[in-house]
């Protein structure tokens, strides 16, 4: 038996429960809000679950949602949900998919790789995790993500059918991520480009807003970076 999957199962399960309930919880509830959110634009109850189960990608599950509802072409879609996952890119070069023993595993780390289990797995020496706890602990954000989801469908279309500006969920939660993300790391210039990026996409694109500000935030990014660069080589 190789070294990384040496633990009992039963003692990776209760490792990666012991620390990562908490945010299993917290992805169970905001699941549910996904779930409300799918059964408010008028989709089955059964549709929030198989998104979550299928896809797993947090955020953009959110984002998609509205553009299918809003009829949005595929390309856009498509573009959309690179541009927001595009990040995955980065996160597997220090992602400790080494420690995970088996190509199916492997397979199934790689697909169920998110932020949160990004930040459980890296935040440790990799020498001490095993296989199995690195997979529990997906697991276990996978399966809270899509239980949320189905019960949050359930809720939806029975005792929250009627209840209006459910659809404020998704920018509540990227509301609550940028504040989050900007207390972490106060990037003034930053900000300023989201938002201008946005406004002027509103203005010019109002039908392809996210698609024209995510694209053109990028290209700031990107200049910015080039900027940077010379700066320091001069």
């Amino acid at each position: 038996m190789s070294e990384v999957c040496a633990a009992p199962p039963r003692t990776d399960f209760r490792a990666a429960a012991r620390e990562t309930w908490v945010i299993w919880l917290g992805l169970f509830a905001l699941g549910i809000g996904f779930g409300v959110l799918v059964a408010s634009h008028g989709f089955p109850w059964w549709l929030a679950p198989v998104i979550s189960a299928v896809l797993f990608a947090g955020s953009v599950e959110f984002i998609l949602v509205g553009m299918l509802a809003a009829a949005a072409p595929i390309a856009a879609i498509a573009m959309t949900t690179f541009l927001v996952n595009a990040r995955h890119l980065f996160y597997g070069l220090s992602f400790p998919l080494h420690r995970v023993a088996g190509w199916h595993r492997k397979a199934y780390s790689v697909f169920a790789l998110s932020d949160e289990a990004y930040a459980l797995t890296t935040s440790k020496d990799p020498d001490t995790l095993t296989s199995g706890r690195i997979l529990w602990t997906q697991f276990g954000l996978h399966a809270s993500w899509a239980a949320g989801a189905l019960a949050g469908g359930l809720v939806g279309t029975t005792l929250l059918r009627d209840v209006e500006g459910l659809d404020f969920v998704l920018t509540a939660l990227f509301g609550v991520l940028t504040m989050d993300a900007y207390r972490a790391r106060p990037d003034r210039t930053t900000l300023l480009l989201a938002g201008g990026c946005a406004v002027a996409a509103l203005a010019v694109t109002p039908g392809s807003m996210i698609l024209a500000a995510m694209g053109a935030f990028t290209a700031c990014l990107a200049v910015r970076h080039r900027l940077a660069q010379g700066a320091r080589r001069a």
